[in-house]
């Protein structure tokens, strides 16, 4: 199929709201526990216009719940600083100049590169919008150099107790994360399994299956390099997924649900004997651990369009908003980068979904706007109860969320001073529907075609990943360390392959994808990884009846 020309545009199911996450509630905690504090003690101290220095720290809690506690207190550590950063940079520049086009384009290249870094990372939700909200409302707040620090302080402060908030559940859950990664895995490989390989969805099913487990073998990897008996007994688990994702027909999809409840409850992690007979023949994130890992400037560079298009998009937006007199040119840049995914049918999709979210948010605001001329602690409270609404809907559909974020973004304006409701909700409105039209129109016009030879890389990859896995098979006795690590890179090459595939088969103005060679690349690879599981001894002795039968130590 040709890519040369522009996709359609797609309106249906746009909005139509999904399952919310395991945790939803984990984030929606975790930000009320790390706002609440600070904006009470300010409300006591009679300072409620230093919140938003405050917020900016606070807000970091919102990071890092799906880590394991190891890798969450370094990523916390770095979202503090890097917001800390961002907003020192702005303040900054508030003191320095006051001219509106330099501070919105300094807050172009603040999100350019806060998109850029938190996609190379790989930071998760909610990426890089809560940074560049942050630094682009500090472009345009009074300041003075002499004030500078003391506000960078006091986000620090704030952003040192997010830390701990954050960290505080791997008191009583310390392999909580893991556990539900692992959890995750081996449900997505009983919905494969469910199909046999051949029943309709299949495909579907294997590649979110694939997906599932490479995520938890990474999040096993992030738990450190020290093997311990609970990471063994989370490793064997996602053998057996593997198995079922190899040999869908031989899986007992019944036993890879009950073992993902187990781990989702409070109890120990099911011990389920190694396939092979001898757990040090584990290797999966020994294996990984042994990789070489790419340097970031490599990861960097195939996002360069996308932080064109943010730089760009975001310069315009706020342009555009100056031109129509609008007095917080700042949100019409934080819609625009809110906007930019992995492709421009994705962009498309937050697009409408933004809108759509901050209208029906304008009009919450228009109902909660009397909340701001009575004592203070109701508006604090309300700000609070939409920080806790926004996280625990924003796993449902990004609009919804949005409904909770708009209101809370506009009150926290009356932080400060009380302003007229009627002019902040015509701004924003306007400041929305500019950004978003902007935005997209950037993404359309900043063409990626890297996204093309990113796809020709990874098919490189798994096709040279399923002929050394075949070439070991061919022998008569492979060595079982060389035939693990074949499987293992296999299965992540497929996993990557499926995921630049769907970022590039959104994509416009590029040249013809390889449709048809990604989809024998996958066929094949997927026979050669069961061929792999079985000539390993992973698939499991079946009974008289042909029963899967599965080896569970007490």
């Amino acid at each position: 199929m040709s890519s040369a020309s522009p996709h359609r545009l797609p309106l249906a199911g746009v909005l139509r709201l999904g399952r919310p996450s395991d945790i939803w509630f984990k984030p929606a905690l975790s930000v009320v526990a790390a706002v609440a504090p600070a904006n009470l003690i300010l409300l006591a101290l009679g300072r409620l216009d230093l919140a938003m220095y405050t917020m900016a720290g606070s807000l970091c809690a919102l990071y890092g719940h799906s880590r394991p506690y190891a890798a969450r207190a370094r990523v916390l550590a770095w979202v503090v600083l890097g917001m800390v950063g961002g907003l020192t940079v702005s303040l900054l520049a508030a003191s320095l100049t006051h001219s509106a086009v330099v501070l919105v384009t300094v807050g172009a290249v603040l999100a350019a590169v806060q998109k850029t870094v938190s996609d190379a990372t790989r930071l998760g939700p909610p990426g890089n919008v809560v940074l560049t909200f942050i630094s682009s409302a500090s472009l345009f707040a009074p300041q003075t150099l002499g004030q500078v620090p003391g506000h960078a302080g006091l986000a620090l402060a704030a952003g040192a107790w997010a830390w701990l908030v954050g960290m505080a559940p791997g008191l009583l859950r310390p392999h909580g994360p893991e556990r539900r990664a692992t959890a995750q895995a081996l449900n997505a490989a009983a919905a494969y399994a469910d199909t046999r390989g051949t029943a309709d969805g299949h495909g579907r099913a294997r590649a979110a299956s694939a997906a599932a487990i490479h995520a938890a073998w990474q999040s096993l990897l992030a738990a450190g390099a020290r093997p311990d008996r609970n990471r063994r007994a989370l490793e064997r688990l996602l053998v057996r997924a593997e198995v079922a994702l190899a040999a869908p027909a031989d899986a007992d999809p019944v036993r890879l649900r009950a073992w993902a409840r187990e781990l989702l409850g409070t109890g120990r992690i099911p011990r389920v004997a190694s396939p092979r007979g001898s757990a040090d023949e584990l290797l999966g994130v020994d294996t990984e651990l042994a990789l070489p890992r790419r340097p970031l400037r490599h990861r960097l560079a195939p996002l360069a369009p996308i932080a064109v298009r943010t730089a760009v998009g975001c310069a315009l937006a706020g342009y555009a908003s100056l031109a129509l007199g609008v007095g917080r040119p700042y949100w019409a840049l934080v819609t625009a980068a809110s906007l930019y995914q992995a492709n421009v049918t994705l962009t498309w999709s937050r697009a409408v979904q933004r809108v759509v979210g901050n209208v029906v948010g304008v009009l919450v605001f228009a109902a909660l706007a009397p909340l701001a001329h009575v004592p203070p602690v109701a508006l604090v409270l309300s700000a609070l109860a939409l920080n806790f609404g926004a996280e625990a809907l924003m796993g449902r559909n990004y609009w919804l969320g949005s409904v909770c974020v708009t209101p809370m973004a506009l009150l926290i304006t009356e932080f400060a001073r009380a302003q007229n409701p009627a002019e902040l909700m015509t701004e924003r409105v306007m400041d929305t529907l500019v950004g978003a039209l902007v935005g997209f129109v950037a993404a359309v016009a900043v063409t990626n075609r890297r996204a093309g030879d990113r796809l020709g890389h990874a098919l490189a990859t798994a096709e040279r990943a399923r002929e050394d896995a075949a070439r070991l098979l061919a022998e008569p006795h492979p060595a079982p360390h060389a035939l693990e690590a074949a499987r293992r890179a296999l299965a992540a090459a497929l996993a990557d392959l499926r995921a630049t595939a769907d970022a590039a088969s959104g994509e416009w103005w590029q040249r013809a994808l390889p449709e048809e060679r990604v989809v024998l690349a996958e066929q094949s690879g997927h026979r050669t990884l069961a061929a792999t599981v079985r000539r390993q001894g992973l698939v499991p002795q079946r009974d008289q009846d042909g029963r899967a039968t599965e080896d569970v130590r007490p």
